[in-house]
């Protein structure tokens, strides 16, 4: 188990300036299991939250975290004090099936030839 000071204390801001957390991860812990914990404390209140993991990024030190990356993985030297609190920005984007499906429909080209 890992020690009290091995462990990062993470903050998430979300796009309206307020935060979840701060609350401490190992790091061994991956982006996967921080974006379930930011689905799980997602204030009900708010609108247009996130209804899956997919719909969620997250941003440390202006990287997105991919999700099978560590915690320790996706750690940046310049950003970890010990003892400080990471802030990751928390980005909401969910599926866009319409604009997908629209994509994937060919357009039909309409050309009008003349011939001299």
């Amino acid at each position: 188990m890992a020690s009290v000071q091995d462990q990062l204390e993470i903050k998430f801001r979300l796009i309206d300036g307020s935060d979840i957390g701060p609350k401490t991860f190992p790091p061994a812990t991956s982006v996967a299991t921080l974006k379930e914990s930011v689905l799980a404390q997602w204030p009900k209140e708010k609108e247009n939250g996130p209804r899956t993991m997919k719909d969620v990024k997250l941003i440390s030190a202006g990287k997105i975290l991919e999700n099978n990356k560590t915690l320790g993985e996706c750690q940046s030297p310049l950003c970890s004090i010990p003892g400080g609190v990471t802030t990751m920005h928390v980005i909401v984007q969910p599926p866009l099936e319409k604009e997908k499906k629209e994509i994937s429909q060919p357009k039909q080209n309409k050309c009008l030839c003349v011939i001299l």
